[in-house]
């Protein structure tokens, strides 16, 4: 009997990539900035990822040993893309099969690169082999879902010697083709590697994917920001936290406001923030609890209390329509609803009074018995001859 052929691997049908040197602009997928794809804390989470918005799927699952891959963890995926972009601007052939020094990818996302970094690279890299993704986005046929790991198999290379000579990973076709098409790539500030919140990045590349697209700013209802995070805190804490953005302004290039519906909704908007260039006002806040000699013709003044709201506007921002579809038809199909109930309720409680006034008419109208017939003038009529 002969011998079934074994499949051919993978990496043999990949032309190799060789990670390009040097600095260049951070990239990043859109499909990765907008939806929930990955844990938001750097403790152990097993529990999956559900979420449904429209004709847009995601189910995120993780293995106990691993745990789901973190937005740190994406960070790879950022400099994956970026070398990607850079090598294919450059007239390069890119490949799903890459290659890179530790240190190379380390330095691109900001890490630091002693033996510990290498350590939890490896780690990071584990968790996005082992985390699997079952998603509707791109999928031509309705119903269709395309199942995926971030990357589907990693090996460290070593040279003759025996030393770690650097790392191979193939990233999943359906990231790769997301970071081929020019539309669903966008450049990223470098600072955000500098973020230290798993919030703080999350709602950075949310702010990124939607912000581009709004001239006046852009607005997300907290509940719906809750649900699109896919974190595990409830809504309480996580709008705590929320609050807690606004108030320190951490987001590179862009202004965080707290809005409230007269409703009581509770509202998170955003703008760019606008280029340096105005003219420098003769007072400095300083921090200090009264004016201070500074040395120059202008004095320092007592900085004001930061509020929640930056801002000198008195009404909310038009509805961002354009960007932002699926919140703003959540919160008009709950307006509506809102007015249909308050127009039931007017029109109860208006029925209420009326039954209750009819009812009281009648009441009187029986206590003071029936109505006496009207009389006429046929009397004798005083004074005037007869």
């Amino acid at each position: 009997m002969a011998a079934r052929p074994r499949p051919l691997s993978e990496r043999t049908q990949l032309d190799l990539f060789r990670a390009l040197p040097g600095e260049f602009a951070a990239r990043d997928a859109q499909d990765l900035m907008a939806y929930p794809f990955f844990s938001l804390s750097k403790s152990h989470r097993v529990a999956p990822i559900d979420f449904c918005a429209g004709d847009v799927s995601i189910r995120v699952e993780a293995v106990p040993d691993h745990g789901m891959a973190t937005i740190w963890d994406a960070d790879i995926l950022i400099w994956a893309a970026s070398q990607i972009v850079e090598a294919r601007d450059a007239g390069l052939r890119t490949s799903r099969l890459m290659v890179a020094t530790p240190y190379e990818i380390l330095k691109f996302i900001g890490r630091g690169t002693s033996l510990r970094d290498y350590q939890r690279l490896k780690a990071a890299l584990d968790r996005l082999q082992s985390t699997t993704v079952c998603t509707s986005i791109r999928q031509p046929a309705e119903g269709r879902r395309h199942r995926f790991s971030w990357i589907n198999e990693w090996k460290e290379r070593t040279n003759r010697n025996g030393k770690p000579d650097g790392i191979e990973m193939i990233v999943p076709d359906w990231f790769y083709q997301a970071v081929l098409d020019d539309a669903l790539v966008l450049t990223i500030d470098r600072a955000y590697f500098d973020l230290t919140g798993g919030l703080d990045r999350w709602l950075y590349r949310l702010v990124r994917k939607h912000g581009g697209h709004q001239r006046n700013g852009w607005r997300f209802d907290f509940r719906h920001l809750h649900q699109k995070s896919g974190a595990l805190s409830p809504f309480k804490r996580f709008a705590f936290e929320l609050r807690d953005i606004i108030r320190r302004q951490p987001l590179p290039g862009y202004t965080l406001f707290l809005e409230i519906e007269a409703g009581g909704r509770t509202l998170l908007a955003f703008e760019r923030t606008p280029p340096c260039g105005k003219a420098v006002k003769g007072f400095v806040p300083s921090g200090t609890r009264k004016r201070v000699p500074s040395g120059t013709s202008p004095s320092c003044q007592q900085e004001p209390k930061q509020g929640l709201t930056r801002d000198s506007r008195t009404e909310n921002r038009a509805p961002n329509l354009e960007s932002n579809r699926e919140s703003n038809f959540e919160e008009r199909a709950r307006e509506v609803e809102n007015l249909v109930r308050q127009a039931a309720n007017a029109l109860s409680a208006a029925g209420k009074r009326r039954t209750s006034s009819t009812a009281l008419t009648n009441a009187d109208a029986a206590r003071n018995g029936p109505p006496s017939a009207p009389q006429l003038p046929f009397g004798p009529r005083s004074g005037g001859r007869r």
